[in-house]
């Protein structure tokens, strides 16, 4: 795990309303390049608005949120299509475009952002095996398994090597089997350098992590953010 130079992600004393009432409190959190952090706490406390926040989504309600060193508030349009470019969200209700193919729905970053398709064929071939679904590349979406989907969710993530990757809740549909492959795939990619940051209830998935990877485990509680201790 490379850990080095300043963070890409920072959010200092955060607020973040939602009608009037406040989800979450005083939040500060430094991710650096290259590390591993994992995002717990009880469904409604915060977690995917956490998330929102850290890709550009949402706009604190109150103190500062820079991402790779811009102040939120500041970035115009084009600061956040360029943010998007380098942060890969894994979405926990993952959604494709049903008339395409998987191999087509995970192109679809490099399409939308004007890139060369026949260019990057080889790269998107790569990734496809990588993820394990070459056999399932000509595939419609409604015809894979939640494993599947969560693996082609994680490719389409990860198509343009963002230098971040945010991933919500991305084993809560799938069994243990599948949970720890998804695992060890987030794992490789901390390997190269990237910066990870995984929103989950699952316990069991954190100690198998922590036995391969040095993670920050990371806790919302009444609006806040703490360290969780090592009863994990």
């Amino acid at each position: 795990m490379r850990i080095e130079g300043q963070p890409v992600i920072e959010l200092e004393d955060v607020a973040y309303n939602y009608g009037g009432g406040e989800l979450l409190s005083e939040v500060s959190l430094s991710l650096s390049p290259g590390s591993f952090h994992f995002l717990t706490g009880p469904s409604g406390a915060g977690k995917t608005t956490l998330l929102k926040l850290c890709y550009g989504a949402l706009v604190p309600t109150s103190g500062q949120l820079r991402l790779f060193g811009q102040n939120r508030r500041e970035m115009g349009r084009d600061d956040i299509a360029t943010v998007r470019r380098r942060v890969g969200v894994v979405h926990q209700d993952c959604q494709f475009l049903d008339h395409l193919s998987v191999e087509d729905n995970i192109a679809l970053p490099l399409s939308v952002s004007g890139r060369d398709l026949l260019a990057e064929g080889a790269n998107l071939k790569e990734l496809i095996g990588w993820v394990g679904l070459r056999e399932r590349a000509k595939a419609r979406p409604p015809e894979l398994s939640g494993g599947e989907r969560q693996r082609a969710a994680l490719a389409r993530a990860v198509i343009m090597s963002p230098d971040v990757i945010l991933a919500d809740e991305p084993t809560g549909n799938v069994d243990w089997e599948m949970s720890q492959r998804l695992l060890r795939l987030l794992i490789e990619l901390n390997l190269m350098g990237k910066t990870i940051l995984i929103a989950t209830h699952d316990l069991a998935l954190i100690r198998a992590a922590k036995a391969h990877v040095q993670a920050r485990v990371l806790r919302i509680a009444a609006r806040r953010l703490q360290l969780a201790g090592a009863d994990l």
